[in-house]
């Protein structure tokens, strides 16, 4: 518990046996439900996450918004704490980032990667494929976000039954945060956080994700007239 609070974090896994180890170990006592969604990984990403304490839940078909989507059905807490299994964004941060989320009074917290500080942690084509996601998402829903692509977040778990969530690929980290600055009660707010190198392989494809994201954008706007 935190202040009151049922703390779940949903972490999407898909051959994150490098990197899961070091998050769950970094993981606050205060979180009371940990779930681990084992996206059909062939390395021993389950297997570490359970030795670590994690609820391990299995999503046969593959696709970042498919595993989240499992997580959220799953998740019994008041707030629902996101994170990638990688190491990338810091566990040791979700004190800071629920202490944001109730001082400003939100509903849907962002933890925006930018400024990233750590040279190594995203490459420059990476920046500027971000960048460019991100100025097209406030031009197109008229409310600027500094990082429409990060994968973590925090939220209170009731606003989810106003959300419309279809995407079941990556362009899902960006149609939580339209539905949440669309939900008609939710308050959205953003903070930035210190992102780092991931462990483990490289799953993003920059052209193929970042086309298929800029038109799913298209797509989420316009076909809300």
């Amino acid at each position: 518990m935190y202040k009151n609070l049922k703390i779940t974090v949903v972490i999407p896994c898909l051959n994150e046996e490098q990197g899961i180890e070091q998050v769950l170990r970094r993981m606050p006592g205060f979180v009371d439900e940990t779930i681990v969604v084992d996206n059909a990984s062939t390395d021993r990403t389950a297997e570490i996450a359970q030795s670590l304490g994690a609820i391990v839940i299995r999503e046969d078909v593959r696709g970042y918004g498919r595993s989240y989507k499992k997580g959220f059905s799953l998740a019994t807490g008041d707030v629902i704490v996101t994170l990638d299994g990688d190491h990338s964004y810091p566990p040791d941060a979700i004190s800071y980032l629920l202490e944001a989320f109730l001082h400003l009074e939100a509903d849907f917290l962002n933890a925006s990667r930018f400024p990233v500080r750590d040279r190594h942690a995203m490459s420059f084509k990476h920046k500027f494929g971000n960048l460019v996601l991100s100025i097209a998402m406030s031009m197109l829903f008229f409310r600027w976000i500094r990082d429409s692509q990060s994968g973590m977040w925090v939220f209170r778990r009731a606003i989810l039954e106003r959300m419309k969530l279809e995407s079941d690929g990556m362009a899902f980290s960006e149609e939580i945060k339209i539905e949440a600055l669309l939900h008609p009660t939710a308050r959205f707010e953003e903070i930035s956080i210190l992102y780092t190198s991931r462990l483990g392989e490289i799953k993003l494809n920059p052209w193929r994700d970042g086309f298929q994201n800029l038109f799913f954008l298209l797509k989420k706007r316009f076909a809300r007239g």
